[in-house]
């Protein structure tokens, strides 16, 4: 229950996310989402052992649901959008994969980055809950790094082509294929 507000606005930036990709860019709105999840998690980086829920763990929910619901469709629009149409399915399958496979392996690393520091400061005499909460303000630390770390990388490698204005066409099908994923919405007529 303590996480349906980010749930509730994760899903609603789900839906607005097409309409911002469709303006700014999916680059623009892949890198706004991963500012807000990485303060979202250094919003949880500062947990303290005897925090209350809506002081300490609500306001990092709300960044973190906006973030994530807007990165999702930006991710896939820029994953799917150099696919031809016989690849499309291939794609699709990489990218699932690759989601599925590197959330598992990002998790594990924090874990056990949260489990090692909680031994270190019990064998150092802490408390139980503040060991324990002192293992995972590192985690949560350490994943607001690294989401850092793919903003960087995210903006270094996804250019927008000379000529062309941000969000128009960076992420898009060659000629020939269909609507472009990163192109601006024109209105229909």
């Amino acid at each position: 229950m303590s996480w349906a507000p980010s749930l509730l606005i994760g899903g609603m930036s789900l839906l607005l996310a097409p309409r911002l990709i469709g303006r700014f860019g999916a680059r623009a709105v892949l890198s706004a989402a991963l500012v807000l999840i990485a303060s979202g998690l250094g919003i949880l980086g500062q947990l303290p052992a005897d925090g209350a829920y809506f002081t300490d763990v609500f306001p990092a929910t709300l960044p973190l649901g906006i973030g994530f619901g807007l990165a999702m469709p930006s991710l896939a629009g820029l994953a799917m959008s150099a696919a031809t149409p016989q690849d499309s399915g291939l794609a699709s399958g990489m990218f699932n994969t690759v989601q599925q496979v590197g959330s598992s392996l990002g998790l594990a690393a924090l874990s056990t980055l949260a489990v090692c520091r909680t031994h270190a400061l019990s064998a150092g005499g802490a408390s139980p809950a503040d060991a324990l909460t002192g293992g995972y303000r590192l985690a949560f630390r350490a994943a607001a790094c690294l989401v850092l770390d793919a903003l960087v990388v995210a903006t270094a490698v996804l250019r927008t082509p000379s000529g062309q204005r941000p969000g128009a066409g960076q992420a898009g099908p060659r000629k020939g294929r269909g609507k472009l994923r990163d192109q601006p919405q024109t209105a229909r007529t």
